[in-house]
Formats: C-alpha cells, structure tokens, sequence
C-alpha cells in the first residue's frame, strides 16, 4: 500500500519578544449593530498548550510534526531590552522548534547576540544565503562554524540545509533570509548575504539531483517576496514566511484581513502567521510523491481571553455580550486562552518581575485608538496616526534642548504598533510602541538632500523603479509636509516640500514655507534613519551629524507624554500621497 504523505505543521513568526498575550481590537458588524472588541491574544504559554494539543492529534493520526519559526523573535518588548535575548531563547527552547530562520532583527548588533543566542538555543538556526566565509579570523564573537548555524555552503554555491523524516521519503529545510540586510540591520562587514532567489534556486536543483523532491523554504523575506521567491524558483513544496505581519485567514468578519491561509504561485503554496505570538498557524498538509502540495487545511489562530471589553455606539445589553461570545466561539479563527503551566511558572517567576514595576507607571491617556500602519491606504490616506506623533515628540525634546530644530524625520518600521484607548504606560512606550534603544541625531542639511530622502525612502518603501526594502522605510514627519506623486518620473516625485517655521510661543501661528533646495535646515532622526538605511541615504550628505545626548527614541516620546498627559490633539496631515499602483 503507499505511502500518504502528510504533516502537521506549526507556525510563528515575528514574535518580538511578546512572551506575554497582546492585547488585540476586532470590529463586528452583527444584527444591525457595530462592536468593537477588546481583549488579548497569544503569548508563548498559550502557544505552547496549542503545540502540544498537534503534536498530540498528530502522533494519534501517524503524522510527522514540524514547528517552524519564521525569524525576528529578537526586540519588541521590555523583556528584550531588559534580558538581551536570554530569556528568548529560553523560552524557545521550552516550545521546541524544529528550526528558525534568522530574521533582520536578529541582526540588528552584528553578530555578538547572534553567537549568544546560539550557544543557548537547542534547535538550529538557518541563514542558507548568509555566506560567513569571509569572517575576521580575530572576531571577538565568532559565529562561522557554529554546531547550530545553517548557514552559506561558499564552495558549493547554495544553502545548508535541515533534512527531516517524511515516511519513506526526507523533507528539507532551506533557510533564507533577506539579501537586503545590510540596508535594513547592522550586520558585520564581514556578514554577507547572498542573493536569496539564486541561493534557493541552487540549493533546490542540487536537493533534486539527491532525489529530495519535498523542500520547504523557511523565509524571512515578507509576503510579497515569497511569491515572487515561488514564482521564480520551481520545485518549492511550501514556503513558511515572516517580515511583513502578514495575518492570513478568513478574519475580515473580525475587522481584520482575509488573506487567504496557504496562498498558492507556482504551485507553492505559501504561510505567514501575523506577529508578536498573537497568532499560531496550524495546518494539516498532504503531499504527493514528487512533493507538490495536494492539500492544506489549516488557518492562523487567535487565542483569546475568555473575557473581554465590549462597545458600541448602538448602547451594549448583557445579551449582546453573550451574543459575541457566541459569535467569536464560532469563528474559525479563534481558539481558547488555555496554557501550558510550565511556561507560564518560568515567565512568572524569572522574567515578569524585572517588568511588572515599569507597567505601573503611567505616562497619560489615550482617548481614542490610533492605528499604525506603514504605507497610506484607502481607510487611511495619510498614514499612520501613530507615526506623526512620535514625530512631534522627537521635534519638541530636541527643540527644547536645540532651538535650532526645523523638522523631525522618522521611518514607519521604528513605531511598532497601534494604541488602544486607555492608559498609557512607560511599559507600552518602550516595550511595544518603541523597543529599539535608538539614539537621536540632529544634522544640517540642503534642501536638495531632503527632496531626495524623502522620495528614496518611498520608493523604497513601495518597489517603485527601485527594489525597496519593505514598507518599513516609508517616511513620517513633523515640521515637514509633503506630497509624493508615485505616478511622475523617478526625481520628480515630491510636488512639494514645506518647513515649518515657528518660535514655539504659544500666540504665534505656524507658518509653512517651500523648503528651498540650496539653503540648508536643522533636522533631527534616529540614528538607524540618519545612518542612511532603507533607502535614507541622501541623509548621509548632512553638512553634519551629532547624538544628541541623553536622547533617545522612546525616551523622547516618555518625555513628551509626561508634558502633554493626553494624545488628544490632532495633528493636521503632513503627508499627500499617491500611490504609483
């Protein structure tokens, strides 16, 4: 009788370091009424209860089991800033992964973290295009070699990769990351990362010529690469990514995407899981013999409170709520707040106490939730509601330490996520919000140069005539107003670029003037923005840059909540924008 080919696959991806369940917004729309629903998600002992209930259902139905991590587990939350990564691989290790793949922000200090994440991880780390052939013999954090390290074969031209059991036949594993690294982390010089596609098109070829016909990609490249990687690249089964957030699913009933969950090209089909452990996918997959994918039923889950806050401007009946619950019980997408004891007692006693005195102090008030996206959409044409404000806030400490502050300049990748209406704490500032330690810079610099960041940084952001970086790039602004027309030939994009020009007294009107491209303008960054990543580099030809010291990116927000108590006022837009699409 032959074989069945099946598998029952966990995935996550972009967790950052969120070991605790995140609060998540959905919005319903149910018999004739409008909710918003608030409650929390995730976190790793929930995610952990959800393991072990597959890995169960799949030792009960003779499956293999594999647990994969799409890469950035690093940053995002005060236990990362506080434990540096320890903590992350401790309780990785508790969920046992079959493999990560290195993510950007794994590299976001070269490669002394990485090696100490090796050296405490007991699952393989796989960078297949991260070629370390090059590495200083007298690097004080060597990682070239290392027993847990998948990473570039330079002799052979292709990925090293991981080969697991599939019934009679093997399945392998190929790790690829972004080749764009150096633009968007701090990797060593001698790091190289080798072009993605080429790497896995050479390593599939060579798995082919071994008989290895079930290869699955796990991918730090974002979802729009994928399908391209899948376009280009015949012979990949799966591919498990991360990068992009991507939440795929039916969840457009709960406000959300609906993404479809394994999204085939090229008859590869494709799983992203969202981000910051609010979600695990799970999928049941069979293949053929010769590899190709003949089924997938699975989908992204959330794992949420049994409570939860519920409102609506139509007034709110103990039936409703009961209505609700029944409604969220029901979606396929939802699954309970169960979790795994061990992992809960080992956050509880070794990780959550260092935190809990941070989440007790309160900075002010939220009074309405502000959404944070990257690019400008239909729902949102300007943009974030986030970005801006943290804008203002760089702008007026550093003014208030340097007068001589014309506009504030930020990338959309440095604000992490939305804020709910509620209490702000300094936790959610430098935990969520703003996780990356950034310095500030200030510099001066020509108007001709400010053109030319700000269209760079968007074409970057969104692949227009450049191959960008990821949404991340796209910039925000205050003191600065723009319009961007994706649709004018490269170089005349930005239609127009004003300053803003004001002393700061209270009874003063704010003025707009055309930023003139030979004088020169005070601005202020962080240091990853004015180091010239992601498409930023006409920053790099500042007259001059300095740290401003004893500033930096989340402290300057914490700064600037303590003076104001409450985000209640608007900020006029600041950003026009046509898409080139």
């Amino acid at each position: 009788m032959p074989h069945r080919y099946t598998l029952k696959l966990a995935h996550i991806n972009d967790t950052h370091s969120h070991f605790d369940s995140s609060r998540v917004h959905f919005s319903v729309d149910t018999q004739g009424k409008s909710y918003d629903i608030y409650s929390h998600s995730g976190g790793y002992a929930r995610i952990q209860y959800q393991l072990t209930k597959a890995r169960e259902e799949a030792a009960s139905a003779g499956q293999e089991f594999l647990f994969l991590h799409a890469g950035d587990s690093f940053q995002g939350t005060l236990y990362f800033n506080h434990f540096k990564g320890v903590a992350n691989a401790h309780l990785l290790n508790l969920l046992q992964p079959d493999a990560m793949v290195l993510g950007n922000h794994e590299v976001d200090d070269g490669s002394a973290p990485i090696l100490a994440f090796l050296n405490d991880i007991s699952f393989p780390l796989l960078a297949g295009n991260m070629d370390m052939s090059q590495e200083a013999s007298d690097k004080p954090s060597p990682i070239k070699g290392h027993k847990r390290l998948l990473d570039y074969d330079d002799a052979n031209g292709r990925a090293k990769v991981l080969i697991k059991p599939l019934k009679d036949k093997q399945v392998a594993i190929i790790g690829i990351t972004l080749d764009q690294m150096a633009e968007i982390a701090r990797p060593d010089p001698d790091m190289i990362f080798i072009n993605a596609i080429e790497t896995t098109r050479n390593t599939v070829a060579h798995l082919k010529t071994q008989g290895i016909d079930h290869i699955l990609v796990l991918s730090h490249l974002g979802f729009n690469q994928d399908k391209i990687l899948a376009e280009q690249v015949d012979g990949i089964s799966l591919i498990v990514g991360g990068h992009t957030h991507t939440l795929q699913g039916e969840f457009k009933a709960l406000g959300l995407s609906s993404t479809s969950y394994g999204v085939r090209v090229n008859n590869t089909a494709i799983l992203h899981a969202g981000k910051h452990a609010e979600t695990i996918g799970i999928a049941d997959i069979e293949f053929s013999e010769s590899g190709q994918v003949i089924s997938l039923d699975g989908h992204n889950y959330f794992m949420l409170d049994d409570q939860f806050i519920l409102e609506s401007k139509h007034g709110i009946t103990p039936s409703d709520y009961d209505a609700i619950r029944a409604y969220l019980s029901s979606h396929p997408g939802i699954r309970g707040d169960k979790e795994d004891a061990l992992v809960t007692q080992v956050i509880n006693a070794q990780y959550r106490p260092a935190i809990e005195a941070l989440e007790k102090q309160v900075l002010g008030f939220i009074p309405r939730n502000l959404v944070h996206t990257r690019l400008p959409s239909k729902s949102l044409p300007h943009g974030s509601e986030i970005a801006p404000l943290v804008c203002k806030s760089i702008y007026h400490e550093a003014k208030l330490m340097y007068p001589r502050v014309d506009f504030a300049l930020h990338n959309a990748g440095g604000v992490r996520q939305s804020l709910n209406k509620g209490e702000l704490t300094v936790a959610d500032v430098a935990g969520r919000l703003l996780p990356f330690e950034l310095s500030l810079v200030k510099y001066q610099i020509r108007g001709q140069h400010l053109y030319e960041a700000i269209e760079s940084a968007i074409n970057s952001a969104t692949n227009n005539s450049v191959t960008g970086t990821g949404a991340g790039s796209f910039p925000y602004t205050y003191g600065l107003k723009y319009f961007y027309d994706g649709r004018k030939p490269q170089g005349q994009r930005i239609l127009s670029l004003e300053v803003l020009r004001s002393d700061g007294a209270a009874d003063e009107p704010e003025v707009w003037e055309s930023v003139d491209r030979e004088q020169h303008y005070f601005g202020v960054s962080s240091a990853y923005t004015a180091s010239g990543k992601e498409g930023y580099y006409p920053l790099l030809q500042a007259c001059w840059q300095q740290a401003i010291e004893g500033l930096t990116l989340p402290s300057a927000f914490i700064r600037f909540m303590s003076h104001e108590q409450s985000l209640k006022q608007d900020i006029l837009p600041q950003i026009e924008y046509i898409s080139h699409i």
